[in-house]
């Protein structure tokens, strides 16, 4: 059975919702990240990132990552990749062209917009008040300006990603979005993505990932 490995509170959502798209049957292995834990080496210590038999599966030691028969991928969006190519019906590639779309989409993701939106998750919401830096903040919102513009203008003609449907295009880059919605001036200025991600995040297999997400331990 395909194994899934990570906790809700990392990039592993991104897998946990699509396999929910699918409505896949799937092997969810809960490793956490190794940094949360005092002595992640320590005897009785949770499965995580550091523990030998998660680093046998990963060796980056880092999540999420999967196994699927005799194949054993890490990066979650190539792992989305492969389930809606393999499993996703309409949520994965009609033909060449769409799969080539749904891989620039995802490098695209990772490349112009993932580390501004992490900057602006840490400095504007997730870490303590005291150690958020607005600088680095309002540098990121500022360099994620032109790509939500590129973005806004991409789903102009139907409001999707690729074929005009919701796919795993949609999925991946939605949920790196996610990181950057403590700066809504950003949306505000791209109404289109703004009407896009709520959309996104209106489907009930979203729902269901966010409320088991907000159910596991901080």
């Amino acid at each position: 059975m395909l194994t899934i490995y990570g906790c809700y509170r990392s990039r592993a959502s991104r897998n946990l919702w699509l396999a929910g798209e699918i409505g896949l049957e799937f092997r969810h292995v809960p490793v956490i990240q190794g940094y949360r834990l005092p002595d992640p080496l320590a005897v009785g210590a949770p499965l995580n990132t550091r523990s030998p038999e998660f680093l046998a599966i990963n060796p980056n030691g880092r999540i999420p990552a999967m196994v699927d028969g005799g194949l054993v991928l890490f990066e979650s969006l190539a792992i989305n990749l492969h389930l809606a190519r393999s499993y996703g019906g309409e949520l994965g590639p009609r033909d060449p062209a769409e799969e080539a779309l749904m891989t620039q989409w995802a490098i695209w993701a990772v490349t112009e917009a993932e580390p501004y939106a992490l900057e602006v998750l840490y400095h504007l919401a997730a870490k303590p008040v005291a150690e958020r830096e607005p600088a680095r903040a309002a540098a990121a919102v500022a360099a994620l300006a032109a790509p939500f513009a590129v973005l806004d203008r991409a789903l102009a003609a139907t409001g999707h990603l690729v074929g005009g449907r919701f796919t795993v295009a949609d999925l991946n880059l939605a949920e790196v979005l996610r990181y950057a919605q403590p700066a809504p001036a950003l949306f505000q200025a791209a109404p289109r993505v703004a009407a896009w991600l709520a959309a996104c995040q209106a489907r009930p297999a979203f729902r269901a990932m966010m409320a088991a997400r907000d159910a596991e331990p901080a």
